[in-house]
């Protein structure tokens, strides 16, 4: 039974509506029984991934932004950025670029982001004077931002994915790929906020002058939320935490304040919270350590390498290189979430990168840069159809209305991905 007809069968598989992780691990078990290896290879690989301690950041991470999202915590956010950004004239919506991006870092999902903040920000924008489609394509859009910014969940599961795999190549700490987001994703806001600003620099209603008193009461409303993010990337770059101990001091401070302090999470509503988000984090484990097996099958058929040379077979130059990434993830974008695309592809791009001289720092944010445009790239983008279910109007007005920001996010992801100093610059 050759490799061929093995992806053919487990494509069937998969079209039949058969799990992710059941399609993965068949291919791995198929694989190394066709190659003679013995099936505890598998098991092996999850006994692998679970040895990492950077992966106890994962669960943590995921657990502190479930209980941010189940708290008041993206009311008190919104008002201390409308405070400091609602002065200027359409300022209010880059309050909504900059509160969803700060969310989303921690939840690592956009599509809470549109769910949280989306019942806060999108009446707000109506009431004050935006053009409802403006309105629409901004909340959707905004979803997705935050993905490049520290401690973003897919930034440290492309870490982790990248130190499994041997294919030499400079190291990926994940300490690195939070500083080579931060100024590709300030990028990504900043042109989006420009644009509103000048869209809306007429029409918004909303304008006022910079209260110091709004803007104290905004910050004594969330003096507990507010040093979190000092406390834990001043903690990593210090040297005073490594990214594990950095996810669980977040864990536990998020869980005393709003739990114990804030008390707006009851005790009761706990072991829901906790339930939730180690669904997800399971799902995500299940399919990272499947992913793993199933990589080592390819490696030992050398797909990678056969890769590598079919595309350099036709692909003569890095920038040409780089053209086609950019068009296969932006469609990979809009079929798989962004979990399942990590687990699934890097493995593959990764060794054709590194021969093309590509930092693989430099390719992490490229790729989850791609992810982010593709959430909202029409026609099956994710955001898209949340947005549709979120606000109650027809995905085909959704389309409409994302279509400047989605111009302009491709522009952003063009910049970050022909300019690699903009990523690696922090890192050098």
């Amino acid at each position: 039974m050759s490799l061929i007809f093995i992806g053919v069968l487990l494509i069937i598989v998969a079209l039949l509506g058969a799990p992710l992780f059941a399609v993965i691990i068949g291919g791995a078990l198929l694989g190394f029984f066709h190659a003679d290896i013995p099936l505890l290879a598998v098991p092996n690989e999850f006994y692998r991934i679970a040895e990492m301690p950077v992966l106890l950041a994962i669960p943590l991470f995921t657990f502190a932004g479930y209980i941010l999202s189940e708290s008041d915590s993206p009311k008190r956010l919104v008002r201390v950025t409308q405070s400091l950004l609602g002065w200027l004239p359409g300022g209010l919506a880059v309050v909504c670029l900059t509160a969803c991006a700060l969310f989303t870092a921690f939840t690592g999902a956009s599509g809470v982001t549109i769910i949280a903040l989306g019942a806060l920000l999108y009446p707000a924008l109506n009431q004050a004077g935006y053009a409802e489609r403006f309105n629409l394509g901004l909340v959707t859009t905004s979803g997705s931002l935050g993905l490049l910014f520290a401690p973003s969940l897919p930034l440290i599961l492309y870490g982790v994915i990248v130190q499994q795999m041997d294919v030499g190549g400079p190291p990926v700490a994940i300490k690195d790929l939070f500083l080579a987001g931060l100024l590709p994703g300030i990028l990504m806001v900043a042109m989006l906020a420009g644009y509103c600003l000048w869209v809306n620099r007429h029409s918004a209603r909303e304008y006022r002058g910079f209260s110091w008193r709004e803007l104290g009461g905004a910050l004594r409303e969330a003096i507990w939320e507010i040093p979190l993010p000092f406390v834990v990337l001043g903690g990593i770059y210090s040297g005073y935490f490594a990214v594990s101990e950095a996810a669980a001091v977040t864990a536990i401070y998020v869980l005393i304040v709003e739990v114990f302090v804030m008390r707006e999470i009851p005790l009761r509503e706990l072991p829901r919270v906790m339930r939730e988000s180690m669904v997800l984090v399971g799902g995500i484990l299940v399919i990272l350590g499947a992913s793993l097996a199933s990589t080592n099958v390819l490696i030992d058929a050398d797909v990678p390498g056969q890769l590598f040379e079919f595309v350099h077979a036709h692909v003569d130059s890095a920038i040409t290189f780089l053209m086609l990434l950019n068009v296969f993830l932006l469609i990979l974008g809009t079929m798989l979430d962004i979990f399942s695309a990590l687990v699934l592809v890097v493995p593959l791009i990764l060794p054709v990168a590194l021969g093309y001289g590509i930092h693989p720092v430099h390719l992490g944010i490229i790729f989850l840069a791609n992810m982010e445009l593709g959430y909202q790239t029409p026609p099956v983008g994710l955001n898209l159809f949340i947005s549709s279910y979120r606000f109650g109007r027809p995905v085909t007005e959704v389309y409409r209305a994302t279509l400047p920001f989605l111009g302009i996010l491709l522009v952003s992801v063009l910049v970050i991905t022909y300019w690699p100093a903009l990523s690696l610059w922090l890192i050098t």
